[in-house]
């Protein structure tokens, strides 16, 4: 039986694929978010303090909530050397409210330099919704 959500790799040429299907947004969102890190080999320093991070998103569309979301994600691990790895999403028809938990990052293998649009489309499937996301390196 298939996972009802999750992530895999996508070969691509230059940058990096992902392909990611879950349930629902705030779903989709987290295994995103799961497969980015996955993708970039980070690894979180053995017994870091846990901290939390809060942020609000427009909903504007699908595709951009998931970029905005990523990028966010990106930028405080790039900002603040933090590897989430917990995620309490809110979405309503307005906004997302996320709330974050990780520790501070002890290894990135790879780095990831921005979340892209290209061929961006969340769609609605049997199994939910799914996307593939590019990320560019």
């Amino acid at each position: 039986m298939e996972a009802r959500s999750g992530y895999c790799e996508i070969e691509h040429t230059a940058d990096w694929e992902l392909h990611v299907w879950a349930a629902d947004m705030p779903a989709l969102l987290e295994q995103a978010a799961r497969g980015m890190y996955a993708l970039m080999r980070a690894h979180p320093a053995p017994g870091g303090e846990r901290q939390g991070r809060e942020f609000i998103l427009p909903f504007v569309d699908r595709e951009s909530l998931l970029v905005d979301f990523l990028s966010e994600l990106l930028f405080l691990t790039e900002e603040e050397n933090l590897l989430f790895d917990e995620y309490h999403l809110n979405l309503d028809a307005e906004r997302l409210h996320a709330r974050v938990v990780g520790a501070p990052l002890a290894s990135l293998a790879k780095e990831i330099k921005a979340v892209t649009f290209h061929r961006l489309a969340v769609c609605e499937t049997a199994r939910g919704l799914e996307v593939n996301v590019v990320f560019d390196v």
